[in-house]
């Protein structure tokens, strides 16, 4: 088992995503998250873990970043069941409207039929998007933290902030 309750788990071509997993450690303590680049580590690691935090960015029109796109057949092949999980995505709201944080949803899609128990919904109130595979079926939420680090830069401190708050509540940890 783990030294820590839990497994943060992320890609990232860019700088915004690997930033935010650091964020999302420091706001929660290195006492409780581990990080992980899945292009360093297999990600068959998150079966240590039952909390899990996965961190994946869209690209261009909907795609999976390069790292994720790598492993999504080993998702299929990692026992997920009955593992609280929680998402955040990085995307582009203005240009790429369309497809607002899709990688996010396919990602939420996949573990949630595998049988995860999702946590960290996030409104959608303060955005500015077309459309998203990212959202509830009622279109009130993300189904993970939605960050937009290229044109609200300045709003990730405070969601990165609230977010974790709410999964220490959720996870009572």
């Amino acid at each position: 088992m783990s030294q820590t309750p839990i497994g943060l788990f992320y890609g990232s071509s860019t700088c915004y995503t690997e930033m935010t997993a650091e964020k999302i450690q420091l706001r929660l303590g290195a006492d409780r998250v581990t990080c992980f680049n899945i292009a360093d580590t297999p990600i068959n690691l998150a079966e240590d873990y039952d909390y899990l935090i996965l961190g994946i960015p869209t690209w261009d029109y909907g795609e999976l970043q390069e790292d994720w796109e790598n492993i999504w057949p080993e998702l299929d092949t990692i026992s997920v069941e009955g593992k609280h999980i929680a998402l955040y995505g990085q995307g582009d709201q203005i240009g790429y409207p369309e497809w607002f944080l899709d990688a996010m949803g396919y990602l939420h899609d996949k573990l949630v039929a595998a049988g995860a128990l999702p946590t960290g919904y996030w409104p959608v109130e303060g955005y500015s998007f077309e459309g998203s595979q990212a959202l509830t079926s009622d279109g009130q939420f993300f189904v993970g933290l939605a960050l937009d680090d290229e044109n609200q830069f300045e709003d990730s401190e405070a969601r990165i902030a609230a977010w974790c708050d709410g999964l220490i509540d959720a996870w009572q940890l």
